[in-house]
């Protein structure tokens, strides 16, 4: 890994509490942490570059309307509901995986969804994962890539990424240069420049490109 735990936090208990916050302030500073996930075919790990924000329902003390809890729990959403550190899983558009990490107390509605990332350790299963990928800098730039670099599907859903197979150590020092924006491809309010929940590295050659919505007739995209 291009990390050593001289300027990484990995103790759980740390990295759990920390998680507990609000995930508008977590974002940001989550960028630069490093997930890693030891599947039976090796390691893989990424290093955060982009993360998007997101809350709870329209009953909440804070509704989001791009958000998959915006109307109420489901069997689907649980684990958004529950506690910190947690994965989130789900299936998109028939093909596509992507992944979130809980954050808030148990049962305030919030996660991170991992927008994009680059490949720090295992690259060579990251490309076997992902074939279509040209070059390094692409292996895990954007959220479907990414969970498929990580090799994370719906079965992953629920599990913690503080233990076993899993493993979230966080920067000790902020990224320098952070900007914001609204988030990449959720339709309606919650798409708009009054959620700018996106957050990026600047300048990093793995953030993916910013797509906005096109119609849809449901506004929770996340």
């Amino acid at each position: 890994m291009s990390s050593s735990m001289d300027n990484e936090v990995s103790d759980p208990a740390a990295v759990r509490a920390f998680l507990e916050g609000d995930p508008r302030v977590i974002a940001p500073q989550i960028l630069g942490a490093v997930l890693t996930h030891h599947s039976e075919a090796g390691p893989v790990s990424v290093r955060l570059t982009e993360v998007e924000a997101y809350l709870g329902p329209r009953d909440s003390e804070h509704p989001d309307p791009g958000s998959h809890t915006f109307g109420g729990p489901t069997a689907r959403n649980a684990p958004m509901f529950g506690p910190p550190g947690f994965l989130y899983v789900y299936f998109t558009y028939g093909m596509h995986y992507c992944a979130n990490i809980v954050c808030g107390p148990d049962g305030t509605a919030s996660a991170l969804l991992l927008r994009a990332g680059e490949i720090v350790e295992g690259e060579g299963l990251a490309a076997l994962r992902r074939p279509a990928s040209k070059a390094h800098k692409d292996l895990a730039s954007g959220p479907a890539r990414l969970a498929s670099a990580l090799g994370l599907t719906t079965a992953d859903t629920g599990r913690d990424v503080l233990a076993e197979p899993f493993s979230l150590w966080l920067p000790r020092t902020p990224a320098a240069a952070v900007a914001s924006g609204p988030r990449v491809g959720v339709a309606g309010p919650g798409g708009s420049t009054e959620y700018p929940w996106r957050f990026w590295i600047e300048d990093d050659p793995t953030v993916s490109r910013y797509k906005a919505a096109r119609p849809r007739n449901r506004s929770a995209t996340n």
